[in-house]
């Protein structure tokens, strides 16, 4: 992943609702009346959060019956998560590497 995948993904969890329904989710698959239930937001705005969630990979989304089941993508979660851990520490890839050093 590189800088700018990683920009695009933090900014669509930079929404603090869809940190929330990432936090929500972290525990189990949920119906999406149930998340429409802990909002205090209308049906068409869990949509357009749950479909910008979908979209990026963090959530993927199955119909039961007439329900649509979000279960969270920890997969996709833990390598945004990994990223921006390597910005925090020296490592192979690191930018740092690649930087002209002493030209001032």
């Amino acid at each position: 992943m590189n800088y700018e995948e990683t920009a695009s993904m933090l900014k669509i969890i930079a929404d603090s609702s869809r940190l929330e329904i990432l936090d929500l989710l972290s525990c189990e698959e949920l119906c999406g009346c149930d998340l429409l239930e802990h909002f205090e937001f209308s049906q068409p705005t869990l949509s357009h959060h749950m479909k910008i969630l979908v979209d990026s990979g963090f959530v993927t989304k199955r119909k039961d019956g007439n329900k649509v089941m979000y279960k969270l993508n920890h997969e996709m979660l833990n390598g945004v998560s990994d990223r921006v851990q390597l910005t925090n520490a020296a490592h192979a890839d690191c930018a740092c590497k690649t930087m002209k050093k002493g030209v001032c």
